[in-house]
């Protein structure tokens, strides 16, 4: 057990420790002397208690055991997704949440992200560097993210839903799928992507009509306008985007001072202790401040690429690679909806923002990279897939298919 404490990487340890002080001092600046949510910075060390906690565990504990259960850890989170459709409750527009006793809350579609990873990278070991067969294994690969992305668009999450996806093209990237492959695929998505936002600009009108009657996504539309045609969208709907670039050019390079930002402090920014926290680092901390927190942000990840480098098993670095890839989208995405680069989404800012499950699934993310480095060395097991999870239950026959082509060299 010592020399497992030994192996940790420190400098993670480090990192971990700046981002609590920065989300904690952060929450309490936007939260303290207001009675509902004055609390939250009290409730956001506890989870990083519980964080921690998690965290040390799943260092400690060889990352391989997920891998020889992920098929299971997989169909468990599906099993979350649909009980959340039935039983979960709604907030901000996105049905999503599990009540727990306690009166706590879980979001399954977060918890997933790391299901989704650890079930990909266990599918792409067992191909041990080979290239990926288009049909044979990019489109199952495609199949097995595709049903969860499903369900998360059932709930009207989209952030989460494309962070499926995002995760999927980062592990395909790394797990040798054809150039011809990649190019394709990247054309095809650039095409829709371009093809959508110009379609929405100049037939604006009936997009709406479309997106909001038609497809019932009437919040999608909140979303879309202040980022896409912002002299069209309402003053509701720009309210959060228009004050939060104010806030975040008004910080200049020093910030104004803890505590004294006058546009977060004005409440003028909805969420500012959760998915728009950023703005209050930006007003208050400044240029200086914000860049500290990028430069945290690229020292774990950088930190986790030397991890994937020195492992000698086959499955770390896909783990690692998915976790990078899920860090990167969320950072990308939080940031620069504030700035005008990206849609509102409800992504949070990882570490920083206020949220239990979110933060976590992210010390348990951590975790599992610790495990790599602690267990990474060893020699590679072969950790076989359960014969009986293939044999029996109704999903057999599917999974057996997925297995064999995947087995296949």
């Amino acid at each position: 057990m010592l020399q497992k404490f030994k192996r940790m990487d420190m400098s993670i340890i480090f990192i971990l420790l700046a981002l609590m002080a920065f989300s904690l001092f952060s929450i309490y600046s936007v939260t303290a002397g207001r009675p509902k949510i004055g609390h939250y910075s009290e409730r956001m060390a506890v989870y990083y208690a519980v964080g921690f906690a998690a965290f040390l565990s799943f260092s400690l504990t060889s990352y391989k055991l997920l891998i020889r259960y992920a098929l299971y850890i997989y169909l468990f989170g599906l099993m979350l997704l649909v009980l959340v459709l039935f039983f979960g409750n709604e907030y901000y527009g996105a049905k999503g949440w599990i009540t727990l006793p306690g009166g706590l809350s879980l979001q399954p579609a977060e918890l997933f992200k790391l299901f989704l990873i650890i079930f990909i990278s266990f599918l792409l070991m067992r191909k041990r560097k080979n290239k990926l067969k288009f049909w044979r294994d990019v489109v199952p690969l495609g199949f097995v993210t595709l049903v969860p992305w499903a369900l998360v668009m059932l709930q009207n999450d989209l952030g989460n839903a494309l962070s499926y996806m995002v995760i999927l093209a980062g592990l395909l990237w790394v797990g040798n799928i054809k150039y011809s492959h990649a190019f394709i695929a990247l054309a095809v998505a650039f095409a829709a992507v371009f093809g959508g936002i110009q379609a929405y600009i100049h037939y604006h009108d009936k997009a709406v009509k479309l997106i909001s009657e038609d497809l019932g996504k009437k919040h999608w539309i909140a979303r879309f306008d202040p980022w896409l045609v912002p002299d069209l969208a309402s003053r509701d709907v720009s309210w959060q985007t228009y004050n939060a670039k104010l806030a975040i050019g008004s910080g200049g390079i020093e910030g104004k001072g803890y505590m004294k930002g006058t546009t977060i402090q004005s409440e003028r920014v909805p969420l500012a202790y959760a998915d728009s926290i950023f703005v209050q680092i930006a007003e208050e901390y400044g240029f200086i401040g914000s860049s500290v927190l990028l430069l945290l942000y690229f020292i774990l990840i950088h930190r986790m690429v030397l991890i994937a480098a020195d492992c000698r098993d086959r499955a770390g670095p896909y783990l690692i690679t998915g976790i990078i890839t899920m860090f990167v989208y969320q950072i990308f995405v939080n940031i620069g909806a504030f700035i005008g680069l990206m849609p509102l989404t409800g992504i949070t800012l990882p570490f920083i923002s206020f949220g239990g499950t979110s933060l976590v699934i992210n010390m348990v993310s951590i975790g599992v990279v610790m495990s790599i480095r602690i267990h990474g060395q060893e020699e590679e097991e072969p950790f076989p897939l359960p014969e009986s999870t293939v044999e029996s239950g109704w999903y057999g026959k599917v999974f057996q298919r997925i297995r064999n082509g995947f087995n296949r060299n």
